[in-house]
């Protein structure tokens, strides 16, 4: 596939930037692909921030951060209208939603209000003031940030709004060598000024990317596969038929974005990986990733110590693969 290696490019490009994140990076270019947005749960300082700014500077695009607080008001990300003396009449002033690569760093600090202006915006790809409607760039991602440490001062955010995210990736630590690494890199930043050995970004466009999706798009996957797709969805709002504890552990399943998602993130772990068919070790790869957010978790499960993690553990070991 001809725009294969430029994405793998891209990848090990950003794998030399955010080191000991290397599955941030590989979700970020999957949401890249499958045109889709990314939300990241992760303690401070786990490079969460940095790598959709260093992605920014790999791909032909704009970049905006917003940052989420209690006295944000959803003009502040839409955009609103401005008086124009000269012409006497209002003028719609678009707000930073409108860049292609979007951060909404910590965004459940700031109450409902707010994060429901980015649902039309994510669902829709479109801002709507007035009686007017404004497109969104085709090349359009958002990447939500959240702490899951601090719980004061925060707004969880609805159900609704987490269907929109392609996937919900959890990052943890990086490990000890990686750890050496970045005292290493940050030290050389310091040492040169930020001048120093710096790999030049790749900068893919925006017609690769498009591309590529459709490259993804036209990967083979067998039927089996896709009604193995279909089954795991199905089984997150049938659980009773896969055991009594998981029907004890699950309120309510996963919508058809579950499905759709499953299938986008599948075939484009499959490109990333060099292949050109989808297996379900492609959709095993990605199912936390695209389910764990979509599930309701009883409470008799969440006073147990059961999270949505371990019941998809579950129904992935019961659900036949293909």
């Amino acid at each position: 596939m001809p725009h294969r290696e430029s994405l793998l490019e891209l990848e090990e490009w950003l794998s030399g930037q955010i080191i000991g994140q290397e599955k941030l990076v590989n979700r970020l270019l999957m949401a890249l692909l499958a045109d889709g947005h990314l939300l990241v749960e992760g303690a401070p300082g786990l490079a969460k921030t940095k790598a959709i700014k260093i992605l920014a500077e790999g791909i032909e695009g704009d970049f905006h951060r917003i940052q989420f607080t209690p006295d944000l008001l959803p003009s502040d990300i839409t955009g609103t209208e401005i008086y124009r003396a000269q012409e006497g009449t209002f003028q719609f002033q678009k707000g930073p939603i409108f860049n292609n690569l979007i951060l909404a760093d910590e965004i459940n600090r700031a109450p409902a209000k707010v994060q429901s202006a980015l649902l039309e915006a994510m669902g829709e790809r479109q801002v709507s003031f007035g009686r007017q409607t404004f497109q969104l760039p085709q090349l359009f991602l958002v990447m939500a940030t959240q702490n899951p440490i601090e719980q004061e001062g925060t707004y969880p955010l609805p159900e609704a709004q987490l269907d929109r995210f392609l996937m919900h990736v959890t990052v943890d630590y990086p490990d000890a060598v990686s750890e050496h690494r970045i005292l290493q890199l940050v030290r050389n930043e310091a040492k040169t000024g930020g001048a120093g050995e710096k790999r030049v970004p790749p900068c893919i466009t925006q017609e690769t990317i498009f591309a590529a999706r459709q490259e993804i798009l036209n990967l083979h996957m067998a039927p089996v596969v896709e009604d193995y797709i279909v089954q795991l969805t199905m089984a997150t709002r049938t659980p009773e038929a896969y055991g009594d504890d998981i029907a004890n552990w699950l309120d309510y399943g996963a919508s058809p974005r579950g499905t759709i998602s499953l299938d986008l993130c599948a075939r484009a772990n499959a490109f990333l990986q060099g292949k050109d068919f989808v297996s379900p070790d492609d959709v095993q790869e990605v199912a936390h990733d695209v389910l764990r957010h979509r599930i309701i978790v009883s409470f008799e499960a969440e006073a147990m110590g059961v999270n949505a993690d371990q019941i998809l553990d579950t129904l992935l070991q019961r659900v036949a693969a293909a």
